[in-house]
């Protein structure tokens, strides 16, 4: 079992392969993008089954696939497909946009025994087509392809979040309207609060106790639920005639450190102890120096004791601080 030095369990981890987008999320990136990273600097799928092997004997239980978007990497269904054979792997998950969704479907559908993941979190701020490409700068993409993708899952038994990011003055309009998706359709709409990361610093945040506070008013009340099994610090509500779950993570006015479960290894092989911190180890070179699975092992554990205790995104644990790295470079 991985324990931190707060005596946190640390059972989940979430895999970057790809640092590739198709969209260009104003929050998340610049106009013009970023450099995308070297093919060779990438870890290989073997290489990632191998640490997650490795974690997976340390007590790691769930694994979210990222990205970027991971569902552009070449041979991301058969990866998804070798998670799930892990021993010790519990649940794997999946955050895609859900713009290569329905492909990705259909060559699971016909290249059996392929194993869908257990869950996908569909990330998507704007339910309006015309906002949806101004907060993506994608004219072609549209969240009508995507909304049609939510059934087939659920035909499938797969766990369905949305995840939205409310900013000020950009798509607040879109929050009932995102809300309204969990009215009858068993699926969790989750709200996350903006976190001051890379370009997302410049904007403004729309905290989650005022999401929360339109939603029940216009659509009910807000009743605690725990029957939503995630790994993730979301906290979740239903209201009276929805079938589906609202969900907030609100990181800047409440925080979740406390019962942070979390590891993120980078697609280039840097296992990220937290979001706002740059400790971890680079396990990519230890791979490619020849290091053993046990080498490996006590690699991990060592760099463990160093995660810290609080984030540094709010004021809630006395720090507030902006920071460089964008979401798209640190990996979901």
């Amino acid at each position: 079992m991985l324990v931190d030095s707060f005596g946190r369990v640390l059972d989940y981890l979430r895999v970057s392969i790809t640092d590739r987008c198709n969209l260009r999320c104003f929050y998340c990136m610049p106009p013009e993008g970023v450099k995308w990273k070297p093919h060779e600097n990438m870890l290989s799928f073997e290489e990632i089954i191998r640490i997650v092997m490795v974690m997976a004997d340390l007590g790691v239980r769930k694994i979210r696939v990222t990205g970027g978007e991971p569902l552009l990497r070449r041979g991301a269904p058969a990866f998804i497909n070798s998670l799930k054979a892990i021993a010790g792997i519990e649940k794997v998950t999946l955050t895609t946009n859900g713009l290569l969704l329905g492909k990705y479907l259909d060559e699971a559908a016909v290249r059996e025994p392929y194993s869908l993941p257990d869950g996908v979190n569909i990330s998507m701020d704007a339910l309006d087509s015309e906002r949806y490409k101004i907060i993506t700068r994608n004219m072609e993409a549209n969240p009508e392809t995507i909304v049609p993708l939510i059934d087939r899952l659920l035909e499938k038994n797969i766990t369905v979040k949305i995840n939205c990011v409310p900013v000020r003055s950009v798509n607040e309009e879109d929050i009932l309207l995102l809300a309204n998706l969990a009215k009858h359709k068993n699926i969790a709409v989750r709200f996350i609060e903006l976190m001051a990361l890379g370009t997302a610093s410049s904007f403004q945040p729309v905290p989650g106790g005022e999401v929360a506070a339109l939603i029940e008013k216009t659509c009910g009340q807000l009743t605690p639920f725990t029957g939503i099994d995630g790994s993730g610090p979301a906290v979740y509500y239903s209201i009276p005639g929805f079938t589906g779950k609202i969900g907030f993570i609100n990181p800047i006015s409440h925080g979740f450190c406390e019962t942070c479960s979390r590891l993120r290894l980078s697609s280039e092989g840097f296992l990220k102890l937290c979001l706002s911190s740059d400790l971890g180890i680079d396990l990519r070179a230890l791979l490619r120096s020849g290091a053993s699975n046990g080498d490996l092992a006590q690699a991990i554990i060592g760099a463990i004791a160093k995660k810290p205790q609080f984030h540094s995104f709010s004021g809630v644990y006395g720090v507030t601080e902006p920071h460089s790295h964008g979401m798209s470079a640190i990996g979901g």
